[in-house]
């Protein structure tokens, strides 16, 4: 049996994960917004950089992240130097690499919800006198919301499953930087076999709850958007 299973790596995914999350909504709103409405050489640009994470291998993708903050780079000495902020072999540094391999799940599942919106919607509301900030955040987010769902969904998921590019910037100091998935690969790297079978079975666990709670959670509030609807059309 494995006894005191250390759930450290545990909570730090879900933290990891729960803070990339929240910065690729706030990144990856006006960039979806922006190349939904965009069909110029520099939104293809923009649009070809934000798929890049997803077709290159992680280690190749954890390695330019080693470039851009290590600390002999010009970034990095920044950071460490005017702002006493260290990035590689940090927790921050996980944070980062899973915001970098996850945002691009989310940019493309609203954009695409972005993209959708009938442009005769936006038109009436710009008679009406409404400004363009107050368009984007009373019309086209309400319009939009399930394709948000969704990719706030998929950015988690893709966070907290995240394992080459964490470890090639993060490490897998325990207590320290070590999610997840790289608790599992160490487990299997010394033999542990019934410590990475539970690990990985608490994963599951948790990834599947997730999941089903935040797709109770969209259905319920499909279930409201109806009966309110209803309501008003009686």
């Amino acid at each position: 049996m494995v006894e005191n299973v250390n759930l450290f790596p545990l909570f730090l995914s879900l933290k990891v994960s729960t803070i990339a999350t929240v910065l690729a909504v706030i990144i990856g709103l006006p960039i979806s917004y922006y190349l939904s409405r965009s069909n110029g050489k520099i939104a293809d640009m923009v649009d070809a950089l934000i798929t890049l994470p997803v077709v290159l291998p992680p280690t190749v993708l954890g390695y330019y992240l080693l470039v851009l903050f290590g600390r002999q780079s010009a970034l990095g000495k920044f950071l460490e130097e005017k702002l006493g902020l260290l990035i590689v072999f940090t927790p921050t540094g996980a944070v980062i690499a899973a915001f970098v391999v996850s945002i691009p799940f989310f940019i493309k599942s609203a954009r695409t919800a972005f993209a959708s919106i009938e442009p005769n919607l936006l038109n009436a509301a710009r008679v009406l006198g409404r400004s363009e900030w107050n368009i984007f955040f009373t019309v086209i987010i309400p319009l939009s919301w399930r394709g948000i769902v969704s990719g706030i969904t998929l950015v988690f998921a893709r966070s907290l499953g995240d394992f080459g590019a964490t470890l090639m910037v993060a490490g897998s100091i325990p207590n320290e930087t070590m999610t997840m998935p790289i608790a599992i690969y160490d487990a299997l790297l010394a033999g542990n076999q019934k410590l990475a079978n539970l690990l990985v079975m608490i994963m599951t666990i948790v990834s599947v709850t997730l999941l089903y709670v935040i797709k109770r959670l969209e259905k319920r509030i499909i279930r409201g958007e109806r009966s309110f609807h209803a309501s008003r059309s009686d």
